[in-house]
């Protein structure tokens, strides 16, 4: 039986394919095993933070969002430009990207991506053929393996779907969720910095498609967009398509502004 507090909820917004990718996903117990694999490695024996069920759920809501703001702005996603595919399919691809790119965690940090890649064939196939047929459903799982190997910051991205999934994964960083590794209890720019970032919202950009508004209790938090987002965006295929603004809460006045746009 499934885990119920494993449960993944990314609302569909109408989108049926979707809708159905995600009641595959949720009654799959290999996947959902891989997901608590993957915080015991990362969490209990590892000492970092979590990269299971809530992780997976904040990046993929994150990265449908982004899809469907970069929709709105007719900037067309990969699969729909080469393949001939939705926008329907491209939700897919991002969300199961996001679900996935993670799972090599079960097996160990060190290449997680490219573990997770070698694994992922076998749930794929399961979640994906109540969906599509052969030739669809190998399009769309190539395509979201694609998003899992590029997530990590210095693989170049492909695809606007895995941009989507690499930028999604490095929002996934408000107080105390932070990706960038430290020691617990240490007193470091990385635990500061973990701590700093209160709150991250995307919105419709003002100058472009997307833009990303990250509240802070201190500059400390200057070291996650830096070190974390900005690198990231930097090897993403949305970096044109994003702009970020930055502000110290409860201090009026210090709006730090964009603080960049690439």
């Amino acid at each position: 039986m499934t885990d119920p507090l494993a449960r993944i909820n990314v609302p569909a917004k109408g989108n049926q394919k979707l809708e159905k990718f995600m009641s595959c996903v949720n009654a799959d117990p290999e996947l959902t095993q891989l997901w608590k694999s993957a915080n015991v490695n990362a969490v209990d024996r590892a000492g970092m933070s979590d990269h299971g069920p809530v992780h997976v759920q904040i990046v993929a809501n994150a990265a449908y969002k982004m899809l469907r703001l970069l929709v709105a702005a007719e900037v067309p996603p990969s699969i729909v430009k080469d393949h001939g595919l939705e926008n329907d399919d491209a939700a897919i691809v991002v969300v199961g990207g996001a679900l996935l790119h993670d799972i090599g965690m079960a097996v160990q940090r060190e290449n997680h991506e490219l573990l997770g890649a070698s694994i992922a064939w076998d749930t794929l196939r399961r979640v994906l053929s109540p969906i599509y047929e052969p030739g669809e459903r190998t399009i769309v799982a190539a395509d979201i393996l694609h998003c899992m190997i590029a997530h990590q910051t210095d693989e170049i991205c492909l695809t606007i779907e895995s941009g989507i999934v690499k930028v999604a994964d490095a929002l996934d960083m408000t107080h105390g969720r932070s990706r960038i590794p430290f020691e617990a209890g240490e007193v470091n720019i990385h635990s500061v910095s973990a701590q700093a970032i209160k709150s991250v919202e995307l919105k419709t950009g003002i100058l472009k498609p997307i833009r990303v508004e990250i509240q802070m209790n201190n500059y400390a938090g200057i070291f996650q967009l830096d070190e974390l987002l900005k690198r990231k965006l930097r090897t993403s295929t949305i970096s044109e398509c994003v702009e970020v603004s930055a502000t110290i809460t409860g201090d009026p006045g210090r709006d730090l502004g964009v603080v960049y746009s690439l």
